[in-house]
């Protein structure tokens, strides 16, 4: 991986494969730039991909205090460095992310979301503060995977899975994310600055509240298109994502 320096000194690590036009693939919460390597791997043949690592996560380093802005700055600092403009695709409250960005007026082209997960109604993160407020890690992590729709079963899985402790790891940057999202509710406001297309997708196996926040966001983009992915959830397979990006993406 590569590293940029973003505007306030922090260090942010970055990836490359392909070639073509610039896709940045813009990671949800607990997630480093690995975990987007699949889809990655399916889309080099088209674009030149970028995978990075969000502020606080993987190899990338952090500055207190966390701002919005300053995770927009990491995210133009990548795109400059690969020759920007890029297209965006964010999931999850990546998709969060990557809405901040393009209504900023950083060089985006196009931007493709998955399940923004913002909240037609009211959003309350005060339990997860309190949970990371006190050093509660596994808590905070659990609380996350119950509002994704997770069943118990699995989550209690993951508990005794290898890979647990890593995502106790980068369970404070979960505040992050509370951040992008705000009070919870879509943006509209926000959303009507974003200058370019924007296609936003759902699964349809997805929890009804996912899919309506997603249809709700598409509408309020000035140029947004709402698709839903058959047989999906939260957790998207890369291969029907790849389908639906190169649809939208390529001339």
């Amino acid at each position: 991986m590569d590293t940029v320096v973003s505007r306030d000194g922090t260090p942010i690590a970055y990836g490359t494969r392909g070639s073509g036009p610039a896709l940045v693939l813009v990671g949800g919460a607990m997630t480093t730039g690995e975990h987007a390597a699949p889809l990655a791997g399916l889309l080099a043949d088209s674009f030149t991909v970028v995978t990075y690592d969000r502020r606080g996560r993987g190899r990338s380093g952090d500055t207190r205090p966390y701002a919005v802005g300053r995770e927009v700055e990491d995210l133009a600092e990548v795109i400059r460095a690969v020759g920007g403009p890029a297209a965006l695709y964010g999931v999850s409250s990546g998709a969060a992310l990557a809405l901040h960005a393009a209504s900023a007026g950083t060089a985006v082209s196009r931007v493709a979301l998955y399940e923004p997960p913002f909240t037609v109604g009211e959003a309350d993160p005060s339990r997860r503060e309190a949970l990371l407020a006190a050093d509660d890690r596994g808590g905070a992590v659990e609380l996350f995977m119950t509002r994704i729709g997770l069943p118990p079963e699995m989550i209690a899985g993951a508990r005794r899975s290898p890979a647990w402790p890593g995502l106790e790891a980068v369970a404070p940057t979960l505040a992050y994310d509370d951040e992008l999202l705000g009070d919870g509710a879509p943006p509209l406001d926000r959303l009507a600055l974003v200058p370019v297309p924007a296609l936003v997708m759902a699964g349809s196996a997805s929890p009804p509240a996912m899919t309506e926040a997603a249809r709700t966001v598409a509408e309020a983009l000035p140029e947004g298109t709402y698709r839903e992915l058959d047989g999906q959830t939260h957790d998207v397979a890369p291969e029907a994502v790849a389908a639906a990006l190169r649809e939208f993406l390529l001339p």
